[in-house]
């Protein structure tokens, strides 16, 4: 199909609720995309940060292949092997928590937030959330997401959610109280900007759940699974939370969420409570492991760490060539450059000459390379990115 035919099955057959480029995309190999048009993308945001080890990994490939002839689904009322050892390999690396196994960020989320509940007094139902966050579409994550954009049109929203400024202890202080059942926050806002949480506000949620008996979850799932050079983000800041929730790097591609929770919190989530159909399907799961296993094998924690302090330090030197920079952040490979100015056109421009990144909050371009990203590549995103400020 051409790509005119395939954009006008969509017009006709596919509901418009995406903001779609005119690309159809076709082929992905490690960190470049081939569209229907032959056109080469270096791909430096892939797949809203899901393909972390690039597009279509050889190992995660393998994995998949083998277990689509063993079996692809099996419901949660047998056991898995893939399911017990991927929950294993995650335990291993985070907390020694129990996991729970869904399809997606939001879904993860969900089950933290009602799993909060659950192991919490019953007078305890609010939850605090920071401004500036992105936890999910359902109804409980949207309300948990504490940006007005997002819930336009869907007042009034679920009851009990506080909102505070991000990395404001004051704010999170007087906010608390006995009726708060859990905070939930995102060690560095990804949605919201790449904000990074400061130690001390993250160690000060942990002692106002331990005071007051709430539960601190921290919703890692565009930090989990590497992309900071830590397995998870909270490592890199001296604190130990009750629930993490992770998603998409950790399918390699495939849709796959998961919670996992400190065992005396986990122990709450007993039969009849909550649920997934295809949480932990086998295909997903093997994906599952065999990314952990390829991240391990091929050391893609030191690269993340050492290719995102490389990245940074060449877009600092941009900055001092091009007065829109007014900044750069992040952690690894989690990396936002904020603009005195709007960034879509940017961006835009960019994926013509050939370089997929993305703005969010309409003036930060944020860059989420693949971890098997190398400085050639690196190099080769900031001469197009330098090429396209030059022009502007």
């Amino acid at each position: 199909m051409t790509t005119q035919e395939t954009i006008e099955l969509f017009d006709k057959y596919v509901i418009a609720n995406y903001g779609r480029l005119p690309r159809v995309i076709v082929r992905g190999n490690g960190c470049y995309l081939y569209d229907a048009d032959g056109n080469e993308i270096l791909d430096m945001f892939p797949g809203w940060a899901v393909s972390a080890l690039g597009h279509c990994h050889p190992k995660v490939v393998d994995a998949i292949r083998k277990q689509v002839g063993e079996l692809l689904h099996i419901d949660n009322t047998f056991y898995s092997e893939p399911q017990g050892q991927l929950a294993r390999l995650l335990s291993e690396r985070a907390f020694g928590g129990k996991c729970f196994f869904c399809n997606s960020g939001a879904e993860a989320n969900e089950a933290a937030l009602k799993l909060a509940r659950l192991h919490t007094a019953q007078e305890k139902y609010k939850y605090i959330t920071a401004e500036g966050s992105f936890h999910g579409r359902t109804f409980a994550t949207v309300t948990a997401t504490a940006q007005p954009k997002y819930h336009e049109g869907f007042l009034p929203l679920l009851p009990g959610f506080v909102y505070v400024p991000f990395n404001d202890i004051a704010a999170l202080e007087s906010a608390f109280s006995d009726e708060v059942a859990a905070v939930m926050v995102e060690p560095i806002q990804g949605e919201g900007g790449i904000n990074v949480a400061t130690p001390e506000y993250l160690q000060t949620i942990r002692r106002l759940c331990d005071e007051k008996g709430a539960v601190m979850i921290l919703d890692e799932v565009q930090t989990g699974i590497g992309r900071t050079g830590k397995w998870f983000g909270y490592q890199h800041f001296d604190v130990e939370p009750d629930i993490i929730t992770m998603a998409k790097a950790l399918g390699g591609g495939v849709a796959i969420g998961a919670m996992m929770a400190k065992d005396e919190i986990a122990a709450s989530l007993v039969p009849g409570k909550h649920a997934s159909t295809f949480g932990g399907n086998c295909l997903a799961c093997a994906a599952g492991v065999a990314v952990i296993e390829a991240i391990e094998e091929d050391n893609l924690l030191q690269n993340a760490n050492e290719l995102g302090e490389y990245a940074q330090d060449k877009l600092l030197a941009l900055k001092q060539k091009h007065s829109i920079i007014d900044s750069v952040r992040g952690i690894g490979l989690m990396i936002g450059v904020q603009l005195t100015g709007p960034g879509s056109e940017i961006v835009d421009k960019c994926l013509d000459k050939g370089l997929r990144i993305n703005c969010t909050h309409e003036t930060v371009i944020r860059l989420m390379p693949p971890m098997i990203a190398t400085k050639e590549q690196i190099d080769e995103a900031i001469d197009i990115l330098d090429g396209v400020l030059a022009g502007s």
